[in-house]
């Protein structure tokens, strides 16, 4: 079975006309995906630039005709899940159904501190998680929805219009074995699993089989994704790669290398074969900009038609 490649971008330091160059790159060269963050701070400073995630979907979706698009993932506590179905409602009518969009528990502490919402301990940021999975698993898949849980309350809430396709697409992103991973077989149509080796992938799948066996569903009704940072040299010479090299080290000083593409493309293509035998169907690269055009361009060229 062939990858459908896809690109997830962290919109941080980057220009809107970078951003538009990216994903009309992504619409018009054979990717099936392109999917953004929901932070707001960056990842390297506080002080730099930052777009908000909702405000650029609308205009992804506007301005795209055949990638899917989506939010790897929107952290729980920023919104209201009401106004959030509302808002995923309405980018997925602009896109014309192409919308799927993912929860998460959040990670990074300044953002949480800065703007007043509770960042809590790992357990209650997972409750709201898996309660807020059920909620919009209800407004995605009904028009009136009545909750009363320990985090959230909605009555006779109504989501109109309904999805284009009648529902979409939810996602759980994270790693975790106990709660995510289970969390994705209850509720869940897609589970990412970001930043991992083949083997830690293969494993994670068997992990969420395990589960969806426990829950009583089919684990092939689960899509299962991987990101990997996309540090790839635009060709094997020495001084372009130790370049690349660099970057990576710099950019992700708290990821392993064995979540992240680098090096020459051929040494690059030989990786993504390994994820291919471990099952992988659906590989995001992910950008922290500035992006290389030069590599993305040679990806493209010489390493995505290997994975048709």
């Amino acid at each position: 079975m062939g990858i459908t490649f896809g690109i997830h971008v962290g919109q941080q330091n980057i220009s809107i006309d970078d951003l538009r160059r990216l994903w009309t790159l992504a619409d018009e060269n054979g990717f099936g995906w392109l999917s953004i963050w929901d932070h707001f701070y960056c990842a390297t400073s506080d002080a730099d630039p930052h777009f908000e995630a909702v405000a650029l979907l609308g205009a992804l979706a506007s301005e795209t005709k055949n990638i899917q698009i989506g939010c790897m993932v929107f952290a729980t506590q920023f919104r209201n899940l009401g106004l959030l179905a509302k808002s995923a409602v309405t980018i997925d009518h602009l896109s014309g159904g192409r919308f799927e969009f993912g929860l998460g528990a959040g990670w990074h502490v300044p953002e949480f501190e800065a703007f007043n919402y509770e960042f809590g301990t790992p357990k209650e940021r997972l409750d709201l998680v898996e309660e807020g999975m059920q909620v919009m698993r209800s407004f995605m898949n009904q028009e009136v929805t009545d909750h009363h849980g320990a985090h959230f309350d909605f009555t006779n809430a109504y989501i109109n219009p309904r999805p284009v396709n009648g529902t979409i697409p939810l996602w759980i992103g994270g790693l975790g074995e106990k709660r995510t991973a289970r969390i994705a077989a209850r509720y869940a149509d897609g589970w990412n699993v970001p930043y991992v080796g083949p083997g830690a992938f293969k494993h994670k799948a068997e992990v969420l089989a395990n589960w969806c066996e426990k829950e009583g569903r089919d684990p092939a009704e689960i899509k299962m994704a991987t990101q990997l940072g996309f540090f790839m040299a635009a060709s094997d010479d020495p001084e372009v790669m130790r370049a690349a090299e660099e970057e990576m080290k710099r950019k992700t000083p708290h990821q392993t290398p064995s979540g992240q593409l680098s090096g020459s493309p051929a040494e690059v293509a030989e990786r993504v074969a390994k994820y291919q035998e471990a099952g992988v169907t659906a590989l995001n690269i992910a950008f922290r900009p500035p992006v290389d055009w030069e590599a993305l361009e040679v990806f493209i060229t010489d390493v995505m038609p290997q994975f048709k």
